[in-house]
């Protein structure tokens, strides 16, 4: 049975360690289970997303819309940072990896609506990731990825990261319209 913990950093995220079994022919692990994150929505739509050494993808927020984070191939480190106002973990940012090799090499994370997330590709990585929402341009919300407040640890050596257009453009939280600006609802997954 997988290891599933919430999250001491930011409410309503919840990493998961699935078991790997291993024999001769190589591997098998189940990466996501529904039951893994009580009072979530079933996932909708998978995608993948391959990114070279010294990436940044994010910061991201949905107001709509959880995903859920696995690695298949690569090391990533990823940051998130609660945007939800009235959240108990507001303000508060944590940065872990994803991938790799050894124990930790299968984990997953499921990131709830308003918590920012964003990863760095520290070697050539895939990064899986299912969300409960189908793909709605207007619920594709953004951060900058390098806002003081935010103070990420990218874990990156690179001076510049290869970043998006998009992602460049991303405003700082201060800067984010009311409007856009995620709200706190207490059991994210079940009241949405």
């Amino acid at each position: 049975m997988a290891e599933v913990t919430a999250s001491s950093l930011i409410d309503g995220v919840v990493h998961v360690s699935p078991v790997v079994h291993l024999d001769s022919r190589g591997l098998f692990v189940e990466s996501f289970r529904h039951e893994w994150v009580s009072g979530s929505r079933p996932m909708v739509q998978a995608n993948r997303a391959d990114r070279v050494t010294g990436s940044i993808v994010g910061l991201h927020y949905h107001l709509n819309q959880a995903d859920y984070w696995y690695v298949p191939s690569g090391l990533v480190r990823v940051v998130l940072h609660d945007l939800r106002a009235g959240s108990p973990t507001e303000g508060a940012t944590a940065c872990f990896d994803l991938g790799g090799s050894g124990t930790t090499a299968h984990e997953g994370v499921y990131i709830p609506p308003g918590v920012a997330h964003g990863f760095a590709a520290m070697t050539d990585a895939t990064i899986t990731y299912m969300v409960d929402a189908y793909y709605d341009p207007a619920d594709e919300l953004g951060v900058a990825w390098d806002d003081p407040g935010i103070a990420a640890d990218w874990g990156l050596a690179v001076t510049t990261p290869v970043l998006s257009e998009r992602d460049l453009a991303n405003p700082g939280v201060a800067d984010i319209p009311l409007d856009l600006s995620p709200g706190w609802v207490p059991d994210d997954g079940a009241s949405r």
